[in-house]
C-alpha cells in the first residue's frame, strides 16, 4: 500500500464505489503481515517512501518466495540484494518480469512511477568493485533514479578520472565505491560541490583487513563532503543517493 493506492481507495469509499467493509478488508494487513516465520511491513512504503527490501542471506529459498509473494501482492516495488540465480528462479515463477542482476546480485521486480529524476552517480575505483557498485546502482533506479555508471577510475590511473570531470559536475549525488587504501571518494570529494557517499569493499590483500583498510581512510576523508556507509553496503549507499537526488519530496507530492 503506498500513498496513490490509499488516496485512490478513499476516494472509491468517499464516492461509494466499495462499501466500507471492503476498504477495511483491503487494509487488514496494514502495518503488517505475520507470516509466522517472517513479518512483512506492508505500512514502510508510507512511512519511509519505499516498500521493504529482502537482503537475502540467512533466509531459506522458500521463505524468500513467500515474502516475495506478499510483497507484489500488496502491489509493491520488489528488490532483493545479495540473491542467487536459484532464488531468482524462485521469484520469476512469481512474476516473470523479475530481473537479476548477476553482477549485482540483486533482484527486482516492477518500474517506479513518474519520470526518472536525473543527477546519481556511481563510481568505482577498479573492476573487483563492481559487484557492490551495482548493488548500488540497481536500488537508486528502482527508487526512481536514472544511474550513470563510471567504472574502473581509481587512483592508480587517475587521468581515467579526470577524464570525466565533466560527467563528475553535472551529478547531484556521487557514490564512490573503492577498495584496497579507499583513497578515491577524497579525490572526488576535492574535485566536486556536490553529496560523495562512499562504499569501502572488501577488495584487497592482507592488509586490507577485509575492507576495514578502506573504510578507515574513508571515515579519515579530508574532502569535507564525504560520509561513509558500512564495507560493501551498496544497498545502504543506493538508497542514500535516492533519497537525496530527491525521493522525499516526491513522496510527500
Amino acid at each position: 500500500m503506498n500513498q496513490e493506492k490509499l488516496r485512490a481507495l478513499f476516494e472509491d469509499v468517499k464516492r461509494g464505489v466499495i462499501e466500507t467493509d471492503e476498504a477495511v478488508q483491503s487494509l487488514r494487513h496494514l502495518p503488517f503481515e505475520d507470516l509466522g516465520f517472517a513479518k512483512v511491513d506492508h505500512h514502510r512504503q508510507l512511512r519511509t517512501g519505499f516498500p521493504e527490501v529482502i537482503f537475502c542471506p540467512g533466509k531459506t529459498v522458500d521463505g524468500i518466495k513467500e515474502i516475495s509473494q506478499r510483497i507484489l501482492a500488496a502491489g509493491h516495488l520488489l528488490l532483493a540484494t545479495r540473491a542467487t540465480s536459484k532464488i531468482y528462479e524462485a521469484v520469476k515463477s512469481l512474476d516473470a518480469s523479475a530481473r537479476f542482476n548477476e553482477l549485482g546480485r540483486t533482484i527486482t521486480v516492477g518500474q517506479p512511477s513518474g519520470e526518472l529524476l536525473e543527477g546519481v552517480l556511481i563510481v568505482s575505483a577498479g573492476t573487483s568493485d563492481i559487484p557492490v557498485a551495482e548493488e548500488a546502482a540497481e536500488t537508486a533506479q528502482i527508487m526512481g533514479n536514472r544511474v550513470e555508471r563510471l567504472y574502473d577510475v581509481g587512483v592508480a590511473g587517475l587521468h581515467r578520472l579526470l577524464h570525466n570531470h565533466e560527467k563528475l559536475l553535472k551529478a547531484r549525488v556521487i557514490v564512490v565505491v573503492a577498495g584496497m587504501e579507499g583513497a578515491l571518494p577524497s579525490v572526488v570529494g576535492g574535485l566536486v560541490a556536490t553529496p560523495v557517499i562512499a562504499v569501502p569493499t572488501s577488495i584487497g590483500y592482507g592488509a586490507s583487513f577485509g575492507g576495514m583498510a578502506a573504510l578507515l581512510g574513508m571515515l579519515n576523508s579530508c574532502a569535507s563532503g564525504v560520509t561513509v556507509v558500512n564495507i560493501d553496503n551498496g544497498f545502504g549507499a543506493g538508497y542514500s543517493a535516492a533519497l537525496i537526488n530527491g525521493l522525499s519530496p516526491r513522496v510527500k507530492d
